[in-house]
């Protein structure tokens, strides 16, 4: 008895090594693949704060909780079965799905520098005005918007992240994209949270009786708009870079191999001057350019189309 008892609990710290390690093992791809969907991070991260700008400081933690559970079910419920389908009956149809998405990152990110140039040139400045004063859209309103929104960057997340692990067990997929969408809304709705609330903090601070803490205060209220703009700056650059990447990748697994071969080139040059450090800011670079003049091409036919359009009617 006490022989069967002691295999037992060796199969049983056995089972137990072998689900810790799988566990290690999922945890440690959701890390990488987490690195690959930067850019549409950054963008997710950008983006949402304008969703809560002029409602009651009470709503705004409630407001980014309600779009985080959206985001969720856009991520857990909608995306992962199937993006697990695709890759499972039809694997052929994740490249082509990727550059969908890598397009509309680079028409994002060309077509807001479009608007930033234009804006410049007519001498016009950017409303100040909230979104939720410029209407009368209610809160359920703007949180259908922002949820909206989340489930096209959130499907771009969790299909990149499936490319990187397309060759692994279908459960090993299915953990890897659980782990990255529940890590990546909590992350981003977090960072959210606190820049919508820093503000907030700040004219809290300008209250107290110290002079420091009343300084500090006032840095931080007028601080936030400039890291917003940081932020949406970076955001608009990652979208080039992580879409120009899909796209260079995916025209040369469908045969149009020079766009890869020109951006691998700079890499390599890069990396025989400086290391592998600066070669990855070649790829980068290459890549950023590819994907401003492949959304340059996509916001031009976009914006004459609608021109004609508007004249027609």
């Amino acid at each position: 008895m006490a022989g069967g008892l002691a295999a037992l609990l060796d199969d049983v710290a056995a089972i137990t090594r072998a689900a810790a390690a799988s566990l290690d093992d999922v945890t440690a791809m959701a890390g990488k693949t987490s690195i690959k969907a930067a850019g549409v991070v950054v963008d997710d991260a950008a983006v949402t704060p304008q969703y809560v700008q002029g409602v009651k400081p009470a709503r705004e933690l409630p407001m980014i909780w309600r779009i985080a559970k959206g985001s969720l079910v856009n991520k857990i419920i909608i995306i992962l079965p199937i993006a697990l389908l695709l890759s499972t009956f039809a694997p052929w149809a994740l490249t082509p799905i990727l550059m969908l998405g890598g397009t509309y990152l680079c028409f994002e990110g060309a077509e807001k520098i479009w608007h930033s140039i234009h804006q410049r040139i007519k001498g016009e400045e950017h409303s100040t005005t909230p979104k939720s004063q410029e209407s009368p859209k209610s809160e359920d309103q703007l949180v259908k918007s922002a949820i909206t929104t989340d489930l096209i960057l959130s499907a771009e997340i969790m299909v990149i992240s499936l490319n990187e692990i397309s060759d692994q067990t279908i459960w090993m997929r299915a953990g890897v994209l659980f782990i990255v969408g529940v890590g990546i809304t909590a992350l981003v709705y977090g960072v959210v949270g606190i820049l919508v609330k820093m503000d907030d903090a700040g004219l809290a601070l300008t209250q107290r009786n110290s002079s420091a803490a009343q300084k500090f205060g006032r840095g931080l209220v007028k601080a936030m708009p400039i890291v917003l703009q940081v932020i949406s700056v970076l955001g608009v650059f990652a979208m080039l870079w992580v879409g120009g990447h899909i796209m260079v990748v995916g025209t040369e697994e469908l045969g149009w191999t020079l766009p890869y071969h020109l951006v691998h080139d700079l890499e390599t040059w890069a990396q025989g001057i400086g290391g592998s450090t600066l070669g990855w800011f070649g790829n980068t670079f290459g890549s950023l350019v590819f994907g401003l003049a492949w959304g340059a091409i996509i916001t031009t036919i976009i914006l004459t189309a609608k021109r004609i359009f508007s004249k027609k009617n």
